[in-house]
């Protein structure tokens, strides 16, 4: 080694607790389709409308959006890497012993790693069988690990950490940022939001002062698509399509 040489000090990983909050890696994140009711019904009349589809290898409409979610198998390796002794446990048991479900088949569980316990929910969206108990299981534990951090970049809807300081020199950057438009999916969902609750696109545009869906501004598609779902919901209720910030797919 010269003297012009650097030494890198080597990255020390991320142990413990502070490993339950480390990025999942690309190849551990996997894609599940959320489609609207009218996606839904769309296939469900008409089979020819829906698609194979290259993302997730499901059947469904061609204008479905894709949730990014950590599986079962990831996640237990996750709890592995940072507690080999990681244990959870059902909350309560019925008077046969087994863990009690509540009114909406959902359970609650203790989580344990490193010594450190949090609860977490889990249902199984009103499926029934033995996969519908795995799937309350999957579910409780990744409900339960978020509180420990893990995959909160998924679970949030936005930008999560977001420097307050704008790099240096870099001013015509946090411009474009400020007007940040949709992307391609975000554009998607608003469509097909505003076409089920009967709202125009224009009608949409106007909310914010966009031209037009396609410049519709980032930073206001959450509060927009949870009114317009919410208008949605209240002319057709049904819990089973929605997706809420607490709800991680199996």
């Amino acid at each position: 080694m010269t003297k012009h040489e650097a030494i890198e000090a080597p990255t020390e990983k991320p142990r413990g607790l502070d490993l339950m909050r480390a990025p999942f890696e690309p190849h551990q994140i996997s894609k599940l389709p959320k489609p609207t009711k009218k996606q839904t019904e769309a296939v469900r009349a008409d089979f020819k409308n829906g698609i194979r589809c290259t993302i997730c290898g499901g059947w469904h409409h061609k204008d479905v959006v894709h949730l990014d979610y950590v599986g079962h198998a990831a996640l237990t390796d996750r709890l592995l890497e940072c507690d080999p002794t990681w244990n959870w446990e059902p909350v309560a048991f019925d008077e046969k012993g087994q863990p009690l479900l509540d009114q909406c088949g959902g359970m609650w569980i203790r989580l344990t790693v490193c010594g450190q316990t949090r609860l977490g929910y889990g249902h199984s969206d009103g499926k029934r069988g033995g996969d519908a108990i795995k799937e309350v299981i999957g579910d409780a534990l990744r409900n339960a690990a978020m509180r420990f951090g893990a995959a909160l970049d998924l679970w949030h809807k936005g930008e999560l950490h977001r420097s307050d300081e704008p790099d240096e020199g870099n001013a015509a950057a946090t411009a474009n940022q400020q007007v940040q438009t949709v992307s391609a999916g975000q554009f998607t969902k608003l469509r097909d939001l505003a076409q089920e609750a009967g709202v125009t696109e224009e009608e949409v545009c106007a909310k914010v002062g966009a031209p037009s869906l396609e410049q519709f501004p980032a930073n206001r598609f959450d509060a927009v698509a949870k009114g317009l779902q919410s208008k949605i919901d209240a002319a057709n209720p049904s819990p089973a399509e929605q997706i809420t910030d607490d709800e991680v797919p199996y």
